[in-house]
């Protein structure tokens, strides 16, 4: 599997949604755009159109990676990721997948706090056993980075999108500050802000089912 940037990110994003907000998903075009395109928990942030995103969607039906979802009180078409299957994937690998594919390389206990929303892991030993487990694959789907100077750790990186020369090239023009600052707090943070934007758009929904269940009681009354 060889998938575009743009690919990855919105894999990644079906993955991130289905897994910390799964009353809202599968996503609509306009939903997948907005998880594209967050400013939190994205590195890089995009600024993608749906132009772009409908072309690499296309692509990834025809890779047989995302599926439309139909259905009669869907306003929208909805679009669903079927990773787990095409790749035997649990729980645990498509946490750190989707992770990597939307933030990059990162070490195992950036790993651990990132995935927290996603998939709770209950030590950094568990997520290093899920690496592991997709790197030892007879196609690896994870490579391990050697730590480059002032870099305390190793960091890891998904291989869906090429191969670790790839991803070096790519990472190249990353800031490689980023693992000298503190991971915790910044991402806590980053992370609650997540889930108050998700948290409106579920009580947005609600309001709306709500709206529509009184209008149809009102129909029936008269």
């Amino acid at each position: 599997m060889n998938l575009t940037p743009v690919q990855s990110r919105i894999v990644g994003c079906l993955i991130e949604k289905e897994m910390a907000t799964p009353d809202n998903y599968p996503l609509t075009m306009n939903a997948l755009l907005a998880a594209c395109n967050q400013t939190t928990n994205r590195n890089p942030v995009t600024k993608l159109e749906e132009p772009t995103v409908s072309n690499a969607l296309e692509n990834l039906r025809a890779a047989q990676v995302v599926r439309i979802v139909y259905s009669r009180s869907n306003r929208a078409d909805k679009f669903r990721h079927v990773l787990d299957e095409v790749l035997a994937l649990e729980p645990e690998h498509l946490a750190v997948l989707s992770v990597m594919m939307l933030r990059g390389p990162q070490t195992v206990s950036e790993l651990r706090t990132r995935t927290e929303r996603l998939h709770p892991f209950a030590s950094l030993e568990e997520v290093d056993d899920a690496l592991r487990q997709l790197a030892g694959r007879n196609e690896p789907l994870v490579g391990r980075l050697e730590r480059r100077p002032g870099q305390k750790e190793n960091r890891w990186a998904h291989l869906l999108g090429g191969d670790l020369a790839e991803v070096l090239a790519g990472d190249d023009d990353d800031d490689q500050s980023d693992d000298s600052r503190p991971v915790s707090r910044t991402d806590r943070l980053n992370a609650l802000e997540e889930a108050v934007v998700d948290l409106r758009a579920e009580l947005e929904q609600l309001q709306a089912s709500h709206r529509s269940l009184v209008a149809k009681l009102g129909e029936a009354d008269d």
